[in-house]
C-alpha cells in the first residue's frame, strides 16, 4: 500500500482526484480520500491466465530435472547431513534429543525416510560413511528438501506475478532461482535450508498477494479473496518459524509492513470508523499472530508425542521434563529426609547433574577422591546423612556416655527430620569416604575463591571437622511451607555451607580433563551465585520410615510447561554456539558471494555451496540501485521537488521498497550475532534480492519507458518492447551458462583441474581445484575409495573431521610399566580383501603399500626397536614387568588405593550393612560414555551426538 502522503497529497504535488460523496440531501458533497491505491490493478494469482499458469508448469517441470539430477550421489553422508539425517533415526526410535531448531522440517524430512522403509538404525555419525551397503534410502529422505527447492521457482514466478510483472519478467525471476547454484547445492541434500526457503517464499506470496487486494481500497476488504491471503500468511508464517527461528525476522517484516496499513487505515476517517479500524485490527491480529502460534505450538506438540524414550539430549533439560520421558519416571519418594537417609543429590542448575563419586583420585592439589558432577543416575550418586554427633546408646550405657557408631547408628533410631541450619556429614556410600573441603584450589577453576571438593576417609574413620555442612534453604525457591522449614524431598532447594572455611557446594559448566572423564567440576567457592550453588533431594530412603510416610514426585510441567522450558533451552544453546568453525563467514562477505562452504571430498570430486555469481552480484546491484534511488528522492523531496507526484514514481518507491525490506529484515539482524554464521544463512535474503533485481528490471524496462517503438508479442506474454525481451533473455543465458560453468561443484560431479582453476573468479574461493585431475580420462582408471572423504586442501583439513581408516595406533596395545608396544600389521588390496605373505611377497616392487590397519604382531620397544623374544633387536636383554599376585599393576588409578586414606576395615562398625561396591570399570564405561550430553557442540561438526546448527 502506498504510503498515507503519497495518497492524499503525493508528497508535495497536486492532490488526488477526490471522490465525491453525497452526505445528505441538504449539505453540498464533501471530498473523501480513501485507502485506494492509485495505479494499482487486481494482481490475484487466482485469476491467472491460461498461458501464464502454462508458462509456470513448463518452468517447474524443468526444474524438477535440475534438482533431481542425479540426486543419489554422492552414495555416502555428506555435511550436515549428520545432524539432520541422525534427527530422523531419533525421531524413529522416539529417543529425545536437544536441537537448536524447530521441529518441522526434521519431522518432514523423518516420515518420508519413514515411508520409504528407514528404520531408524542407521545413526550419520560421519560425513563420508556409506549408504548403501545399511540401505539406507537416503534418496527419499533428499527427495523432501529437493522438493521444496523445485517448488522455489515457480513460487517466484507467482511472487513477481502478484506484486504485478510482466510474465515474462516473472519467468526470468523464476529462471535465476531454477539456475542459482547454491540453492540447487543445498536442496539436494538433508539439509533445512531449502524447506526454509520455500515457507519463507510462500509467505512472501501470500503477504504480496494480500498487500493487492488490500491497496484495491475499502469495496475490496474482508472479501473471500482478501481473508484467503491474509490468513495464508498466518499459515506460511508460522511454518517458517517452525523450520528455523529465522522465520521470526520474515514476521518482523510483515509486522513492519502490517502497522503502515493500520496507520494508513487510520487515516482514512470517512471510509474507516473506529469499528471498522479494530475489525481490521483482529483481523491482522488473528491470521498474523493466533494461527503462527497455534501452528507453532502444534508442530511441538507432535514433537513431544513422537520423541516419548530418554535420549542424549534430555540432559539440557530439568529433572521435571525428564520424568515425563519413558524409564526416567520416577516412583514416589518419602517427603521428609531425616538424619541417616540414604539420598542423592541434583544440582538446580547446570542441566541438574548428581554429585558424584568414584575411586580415582585427583592428579593434583589433595589428591583425594574426585567429587563431580554426573548427569546419569548411578549407585556412586548414593550418599549416608549423618549428624555431626553419634546417636546415644542409653540402652547399654545410661549415663549416656556411649553411643552407637558407624555411619548406620541411624537406622534403628526413629528419623529425625533435619531442619533450616542443621549441621551433618554426606558418606559416600560405595567408596567409605566422606564429602570433604579444605583450603586446596579446586583442580580446574585454580582461583583463590574457588576450594577443591573431594572425597576423604575410609571405612571406620570418624571423619575430621572439614567434613561438616550446615543447610541453608533457600525459602524463594522452595515450594510450600513445610519445604521452607525443613529439608523435604524435590521440595526444598537449599546450599550446603562448609563449616571451617564458609564457602558453599558449588558447581559451573567447567569439565575436567580425560583423568575426571570430562565431569563437571565440583568446587566449594566463597561468594558463589545463587543459581550455581543450589541443589536439592532427589532420591530419599531410610530404614526408619513407614510405608504410611508421605510420598513426594515431580510435579507434571504438562504440554506448557515443557514447551516454554524447550524454547529457553534452545535459545541458550544457539547463543552458546561461539566457537569459530573452518567454513564460517560473516555477513558482510555475504551479498558479494565472498567464500563458500565445503561439504564433501572423495574420489576427485567434490562437492561445495557456491553460488551463481552472476545471480547473485546482480541481486545485490539491483539493491544498491534502489538504495540509491531513495536516497536522492528523500533529498529531492527536502527540496520541495514533486517526483511524488507521479504515480510510477511512487509505485517503484513501495513496491521495491516492500522487497528490499524484506532482504534487510533477513540479513542485517545477523551483524548483530556473535555465534557461527555461514553461507547458507543469505538464502533468505537471497530470494528477496532477486524479487528485487525482477521487479527493478520490470519497471526500468516496461513501465518507466519503452525502449525502441518495436514491440513484440509472444503467446502467453504481454507486448514487450524488443529491446526487454532481448536484454532479459542474454541475461538469463548467461546466468545458465555461469550454472553449468559451476555445476560439477553442485552436482560431484567430474572436472579437471584446469577447468576447476579457470573458473575460479576470487583468491577467497577456497576449494581446492588439486582435488580434481588432469583430464577426465584419469577418472577412468580411479579406484573408487572404500574411505571417507578425501580433505580438500589446507582449508579442508580445518573443517568438518572427514572419517578417517582406522588408526593403526588404535590397534597398539602398552604393558603398563614396561616400555614394550605391542603392534599388529596387516596388508589388504584396495577392494579391503586380506592378503597373505606369498601375496605379500609377489606384490613388492610392483605397486605401492599405504599403511592403514595391523595384525601381524611385533614387538617395539620405546625407541620403535623391535623387540623378539625378549631381547631387543639391538641386543640388548629386555625385562618384562614385573605382575603382582593378584594381577594388577602398581599406580593404576583405577583399581589403587588412595596412599593417605588406606582403607582400614574395624570389626563390628555400624549397625546396618554397607552396600557393595560398584565396579569401577562399570563406572568407567559410562563416564566415557557421556561426551555430547550436557554440551551443545557446535554445528557441522561430524560425528557430534547432538547437532547444534544455527538460528
Amino acid at each position: 500500500m502506498a504510503p498515507k502522503a503519497a495518497q492524499k497529497k503525493a508528497g508535495n504535488g497536486t492532490p488526488r482526484k477526490p471522490t465525491m460523496v453525497q452526505s445528505s440531501p441538504y449539505k453540498p458533497p464533501y471530498p473523501s480520500y480513501d485507502y485506494t491505491s492509485s495505479g494499482v490493478r487486481n494482481t490475484n494469482i487466482l485469476n491467472l491466465s491460461s498461458s501464464a499458469w502454462q508458462i509456470c508448469a513448463a518452468i517447474t517441470v524443468l526444474a524438477f530435472f535440475v534438482r533431481l539430477f542425479r540426486i543419489y550421489q554422492p552414495s555416502s553422508v555428506v555435511f550436515d547431513e549428520v545432524h539432520f539425517g541422525g534427527f530422523a533415526s531419533k525421531y524413529i526410535k522416539g529417543k529425545f534429543f536437544m536441537d537448536v531448531h524447530p521441529p518441522l522440517a526434521k519431522l518432514l524430512i523423518t516420515l518420508a525416510g519413514w515411508l520409504a522403509g528407514f528404520d531408524g538404525e542407521f545413526d550419520f555419525k560421519d560425513i563420508g560413511k556409506d549408504y548403501l551397503e545399511p540401505g539406507v534410502p537416503y534418496v527419499a529422505m533428499r527427495l523432501l528438501p529437493a522438493i521444496c527447492g523445485v517448488l522455489a521457482v515457480p513460487t517466484m514466478f507467482l511472487s513477481l506475478k502478484a506484486a504485478g510483472c510482466q510474465t515474462f519478467t516473472a519467468g526470468m525471476g523464476a529462471g535465476l532461482v531454477l539456475f542459482e547454484n547454491g540453492l540447487v547445492t543445498q536442496s539436494r541434500l538433508i539439509l533445512l535450508d531449502s524447506p526454509l526457503v520455500i515457507f519463507t517464499a510462500l509467505t512472501a506470496l501470500s503477504w504480496t498477494s494480500f498487500t493487492n487486494q488490500n491497496e484495491l481500497g475499502p469495496k475490496n476488504a474482508f472479501t473471500a479473496s482478501w481473508w484467503f491471503w491474509l490468513a495464508a500468511t498466518g499459515v506460511g508464517l508460522g511454518a517458517t518459524v517452525s523450520v528455523k527461528w529465522v522465520g521470526l525476522f520474515t514476521i518482523a517484516w510483515v509486522g513492519s509492513l502490517t502497522a503502515l496499513q493500520l496507520w494508513i487505515l487510520l487515516g482514512d476517517t470517512r471510509n474507516v470508523t473506529l469499528r471498522i479500524w479494530f475489525k481490521h485490527l483482529f483481523a491482522r491480529v488473528f491470521c498474523l499472530i493466533v494461527i503462527p502460534m497455534a501452528f507453532y505450538m502444534a508442530l511441538f506438540a507432535i514433537h513431544f508425542i513422537c520423541l516419548v524414550n530418554p535420549g542424549d539430549g534430555d540432559g539440557f533439560m530439568s529433572s521435571e521434563f525428564q520424568s515425563t520421558l519413558n524409564t526416567k519416571g520416577m516412583a514416589d519418594v518419602p517427603a521428609d529426609v531425616a538424619f541417616g537417609s540414604r539420598i542423592s543429590l541434583r544440582h538446580h542448575n547446570t542441566q541438574g547433574g548428581y554429585l558424584h563419586s568414584h575411586q580415582h583420585m585427583y592428579p593434583t592439589g589433595s589428591k583425594q577422591q574426585q567429587i563431580t558432577l554426573y548427569p546419569h543416575k548411578d549407585e556412586n550418586n548414593l550418599w549416608l546423612l549423618e549428624n555431626q554427633t553419634q546417636p546415644i546408646d542409653f540402652a547399654s550405657d545410661p549415663t549416656g556416655n556411649t553411643s552407637f557408631p558407624g555411619p548406620y547408628a541411624w537406622d534403628a533410631q526413629s528419623p529425625e527430620n533435619i531442619v533450616d541450619g542443621s549441621l551433618f556429614r554426606l558418606y559416600h556410600l560405595t567408596s567409605d569416604r566422606r564429602l570433604h573441603s579444605h583450603d586446596v584450589r579446586a583442580p580446574v577453576t585454580e582461583v583463590d575463591w574457588q576450594n577443591e571438593v573431594s572425597a576423604y576417609g575410609y571405612s571406620g574413620f570418624e571423619g575430621d571437622a572439614n567434613d561438616l555442612f550446615r543447610l541453608e534453604i533457600i525459602t524463594s525457591m522452595s515450594d510450600g511451607k513445610l519445604a521452607k522449614e525443613r529439608l523435604r524431598t524435590i521440595q526444598t532447594k537449599f546450599k550446603l555451607v562448609h563449616v571451617m572455611t564458609g564457602c558453599v557446594l558449588f558447581s559451573h559448566k567447567v569439565k575436567l580433563p580425560d583423568w575426571g572423564f570430562e565431569q563437571q567440576e565440583v568446587t566449594c567457592a566463597r561468594g558463589g551465585t545463587l543459581p550455581n550453588s543450589i541443589w536439592y533431594v532427589e532420591s530419599n530412603e531410610h530404614p526408619g520410615l513407614t510405608e504410611g510416610a508421605e510420598k513426594v514426585n515431580y510435579r507434571n510441567p504438562g504440554f506448557f510447561g515443557k514447551f516454554w522450558e524447550l524454547q529457553k533451552v534452545m535459545w541458550t544453546t544457539n547463543a552458546g554456539l561461539v566457537e569459530s568453525h573452518a567454513w564460517d563467514s560473516r555477513p558482510p562477505s555475504w551479498p558479494v558471494l565472498k567464500r563458500g562452504i565445503n561439504f564433501w571430498g572423495k574420489d576427485k570430486r567434490q562437492i561445495y555451496l557456491q553460488g551463481n555469481p552472476l545471480v547473485w552480484w546482480a541481486s545485490t546491484a539491483a539493491i544498491a540501485v534502489y538504495v540509491a534511488f531513495k536516497g536522492l528522492s528523500v533529498l529531492r523531496w527536502q527540496r520541495s521537488c514533486d517526483d511524488y507526484a507521479h504515480e510510477t514514481f511512487r509505485r517503484f518507491d513501495y513496491e521495491i521498497g516492500q522487497s528490499v525490506l524484506g532482504w534487510a529484515f533477513h540479513y542485517f539482524p545477523f551483524f548483530l550475532m556473535q555465534r557461527q554464521l555461514f553461507l547458507h544463512h543469505y538464502f533468505p535474503a537471497l530470494f528477496f534480492a532477486i524479487m528485487t533485481l525482477c521487479q527493478v528490471w520490470d519497471f526500468m524496462m516496461f513501465r518507466v519507458g519503452r525502449f525502441g517503438d518495436g514491440q513484440i508479442s509472444i503467446k502467453g506474454l504481454e507486448d514487450v518492447p524488443y529491446v526487454g525481451m532481448v536484454a532479459g533473455t542474454v541475461f538469463l543465458a548467461a546466468s545458465v551458462v555461469v550454472f553449468g560453468l559451476y555445476a560439477p561443484l553442485a552436482y560431484g560431479n567430474q572436472w579437471t583441474k584446469s577447468e576447476c582453476q579457470r573458473v575460479k573468479l576470487l583468491d577467497t574461493w577456497d576449494w581446492d581445484c588439486n582435488t580434481f585431475p588432469d583430464s577426465y580420462s584419469q577418472y577412468a582408471t580411479l579406484v573408487t575409495s572404500a574411505g571417507g572423504p578425501a580433505p580438500t586442501g589446507a582449508q579442508a583439513a580445518q573443517g568438518p573431521a572427514p572419517p578417517k581408516a582406522d588408526d593403526p595406533k588404535a590397534d597398539v596395545h602398552v604393558t603398563p610399566q614396561s616400555g614394550v608396544t605391542e603392534e599388529k600389521i596387516e596388508y589388504r588390496d584396495e577392494e579391503g580383501n586380506l592378503l597373505n605373505d606369498e601375496q605379500v611377497a609377489a606384490l613388492e616392487g610392483k605397486v605401492s603399500f599405504e599403511t592403514r590397519y595391523e595384525t601381524r604382531t611385533r614387538l617395539v620397544d620405546e625407541a620403535g626397536n623391535e623387540v623378539a623374544d625378549g631381547i631387543n633387536l639391538d641386543g640388548e636383554e629386555e625385562h618384562p614387568p614385573e605382575v603382582p599376585e593378584d594381577g594388577s599393576f602398581a599406580g593404576t588409578k583405577a583399581d589403587g588405593v588412595d596412599q593417605e586414606t588406606m582403607d582400614v576395615h574395624v570389626g563390628g562398625e555400624g549397625q546396618g550393612r554397607a552396600p557393595g561396591k560398584v565396579p569401577v570399570g562399570e563406572d568407567v564405561k559410562k563416564e566415557q560414555n557421556i561426551g555430547g550430553v550436557t554440551t551443545a557442540e557446535p554445528e557441522s561438526e561430524a560425528g557430534k551426538e547432538t547437532g547444534k546448527d544455527e538460528l
